[in-house]
């Protein structure tokens, strides 16, 4: 069997403390964090933000965590093409388009696809959902700032 092992090709953020404050703000929200929203809406949504900033490690690393939340895996090969679906439920489709707008930055789809949001989550939810994508785009960002590149190993 083979692992996925990175290197950092660009710099180290641990240079100026970076993973440390990332790592904090991932204790509320990240994958292992304990939320009233669904943890497998929410570890799709994380992969959703993976995709779509193209962050190899965090690509990997949500594509195992779906897996172990239990979300099949035909689902999780179809999450890039979710809004053609009728694999995900209204609440995921309404949650993974506020997720689109908050990634992007759609001013102009922003509001509508919160107020949907409405319709199916609590506001504490909607509040981590925003947590749940925020922090994700922190993450990614951060992988592909340090050129966190994967390669086979074994």
């Amino acid at each position: 069997m083979t692992d996925v092992t990175f290197t950092n090709t660009r710099f180290d953020p641990d240079l100026i403390e970076f993973h440390s404050i990332a790592q904090q703000m991932a204790k509320s929200v990240g994958y292992t964090a304990d939320m009233s929203v669904d943890k497998q809406l929410a570890q799709l949504l994380r992969l959703r933000v993976a995709q779509m900033n193209a962050c190899s490690y965090c690509l990997i690393l949500h594509t195992k965590a779906a897996h172990d939340q239990g979300i099949h895996a035909d689902k999780v090969a179809h999450l890039a093409s979710w809004d053609q679906s009728t694999m995900f439920t209204d609440a995921e489709q309404a949650a993974l388009a506020y997720c689109e707008s908050l990634t992007i930055y759609d001013p102009k789809g922003f509001v509508p696809r919160h107020n949907a949001m409405t319709a199916h989550f609590s506001a504490t939810e909607i509040a981590e959902v925003a947590a749940i994508v925020i922090n994700m785009n922190l993450w990614t960002r951060l992988k592909l700032a340090q050129g966190a590149t994967p390669a086979l190993e074994g």
